[in-house]
């Protein structure tokens, strides 16, 4: 992937966004996700998902 293609938003193993509110809170942030409160597991907002991906990659 380059830098001008954008991040893949859907995949096999993210839900599809939320239509409307209400939204579940960051686990790190406590900003506004883009899911829905009844998706289960940890829910990230946009911006500490991208930061927990580049730790991931990161980390070897």
């Amino acid at each position: 992937m380059t830098d001008e293609e954008p991040c893949p938003t859907t995949g096999p193993d993210r839900p599809a966004p939320a239509g409307g509110p209400p939204y579940a809170e960051c686990v790190l942030c406590r900003e506004p996700t883009e899911y829905p409160r009844s998706h289960p597991g940890t829910t990230l907002c946009p911006v500490c998902e991208w930061q927990e991906a580049q730790r991931t990659a990161c980390s070897g």
